[in-house]
């Protein structure tokens, strides 16, 4: 049995539902999937100041766990992604790593629909830093905050946003931007007849596969564990012996 922590960076449970659903429709048979909320972070991740104050809750949810086989951060920033690698023993998968590299598979390129346009920039550092930049034909906002995504009226303007991206763009693949868009992408697919890749499912197969494969993260150089040393005032709790 396959131990999979999947970690939502913020605390709002409703989306942490909607996560841990798509992880368990996609997992296999022989995976346990665990869908985490964060006892401490910020309610949605829409800006850099909550996408670091978001690596904290995610960083203790790993060490919380340090026997689960597998770990996937379910935010399209992947916040706390290479700290997490350090403290884990087993894979660390981020969901807009996970998706761009599945979406590079599918199509010669790719477009993402996002949240809100001050996300946007951010999307495209992440595609410079995992190599996807060439393949990233754009990066189109919504303007709906992250919260607001379960309302109908959402389910709408991200269906055209999505068609009118294609149209645009003229990519190959549709990968959605946010982890609270998981549940739309089967319909997406169907509507707009084109691939639609989400992160929280392609981060789950690949976990999967790693651990499979009996891979794990090199811990020669640069994820080795951190040095133990003091850490003081608020963030005392994380200091590491």
């Amino acid at each position: 049995m396959t131990r999979l922590h999947v970690i939502n960076p913020n605390t709002a449970r409703a989306m942490t539902e909607t996560i841990g659903r798509r992880a368990r429709a996609v997992a296999g048979p022989h995976t346990r999937i665990e869908a985490i909320t964060p006892a401490s972070g910020p309610a949605s991740i829409e800006s850099h100041y909550d996408d670091a104050l978001a690596a904290v809750g995610v960083l203790a949810e790993i060490t919380a766990a340090p026997h689960a086989d597998a770990y996937v951060i379910a935010c399209f920033g992947d916040p706390g992604l290479h700290a997490a690698r350090e403290l884990a023993a087993g894979p660390v998968v981020g969901i807009a790593e996970a998706a761009m590299h599945t979406a590079t598979l599918l199509g010669r390129t790719f477009s993402v629909v996002t949240t809100l346009a001050r996300t946007a920039p951010h999307t495209r550092d992440l595609a410079e830093q995992y190599g996807f930049a060439r393949a990233l034909a754009g990066v189109h906002a919504t303007g709906i905050a992250v919260l607001d995504l379960h309302h109908p009226p959402a389910r709408r303007q991200i269906f055209d946003a999505c068609a009118a991206a294609l149209d645009r763009d003229g990519s190959d693949v549709l990968v959605l931007g946010c982890a609270g868009m998981a549940d739309l992408a089967d319909d997406l697919a169907e509507g707009l007849s084109v691939p639609v890749v989400e992160g929280v499912g392609a981060a789950v197969k690949l976990a999967e596969g790693l651990v499979g494969l009996g891979l794990r993260t090199g811990k020669r150089h640069e994820y080795a564990p951190p040095p133990p040393k003091p850490v003081t005032g608020l963030l005392a709790p994380y200091s590491l012996n």
